[in-house]
């Protein structure tokens, strides 16, 4: 099973698409996540995409492929992945169509989750991570069980530094100009499936597992 997760910065991709990796033991494979724990590390790409991020722009497209493509032929993703964050254009795009010919194998499924920009501002003035585990948090959705704290592991919840009002907006308007038009282009391939991302957490996963049920990815009662 190969599913790619779109929808523009704080719709939910990366907490629908870690359940649905979950769910069936597939591979997640989030650069945005893997760019973050680089910058944590200080490592010297940490150093190179901490600005780019910060700044709301994405990450120059050599070197995400080149993250990328290490993940989706590693072991762990033999089963199957989760696209999240990646591609963020029409080349990335491509890029990525040409990766997955050299396996002879294509995706499965797009989930596009909508939600209105209004929304997407409250989200991320409301939004917090765990500084330990990176689990992300929704103070009004899906909020803690002790305030400030991860539930998981007990670590300090912080504000990214690109859920930053202005920062949300660049990212905002970087989302419309180069990543909504992947929309359109996998939708020519009769593959992408629109989900309201506006409801609850519990509410949306169970919407994209009736979707992934209904394109017979997996047998009914296996979800």
């Amino acid at each position: 099973m190969k599913i790619l997760f779109l929808g523009p910065p704080g719709a939910g991709k990366g907490t629908q698409s870690k359940l649905i990796a979950e769910k069936f033991g597939l591979c997640h494979i989030a650069p945005g996540d893997m760019f973050r724990q680089e910058v944590k590390a200080g490592t010297e790409l940490g150093k190179l995409v901490e600005g780019i991020m910060a700044r709301g722009e994405l990450v120059p497209d050599d070197i995400t492929l080149k993250v990328i493509e290490k993940r989706l032929f590693a072991e762990e993703a033999r089963k199957g992945f989760v696209l999240d964050g990646f591609p963020r254009n029409i080349a990335q795009a491509r890029a990525l169509d040409a990766l997955l010919e050299k396996s002879g194998e294509g995706l499965d499924l797009v989930i596009n989750l909508v939600v209105p920009e209004d929304e997407l501002l409250e989200r991320a003035r409301t939004r917090r991570v765990c500084s330990v585990c990176g689990k992300p948090y929704n103070l009004r959705l899906d909020p803690p069980k002790t305030p400030g704290k991860c539930d998981v592991c007990g670590g300090d919840l912080i504000t990214r530094k690109d859920d930053r009002e202005e920062t949300v907006k660049e990212r905002l308007r970087v989302y419309n100009e180069s990543t909504r038009p992947l929309v359109q282009y996998y939708a020519e391939k009769g593959i992408v499936v629109s989900i309201d991302g506006r409801e609850d957490v519990g509410t949306v996963f169970s919407h994209i597992l009736e979707e992934i049920t209904r394109k017979g990815l997996v047998p009914e009662e296996a979800v």
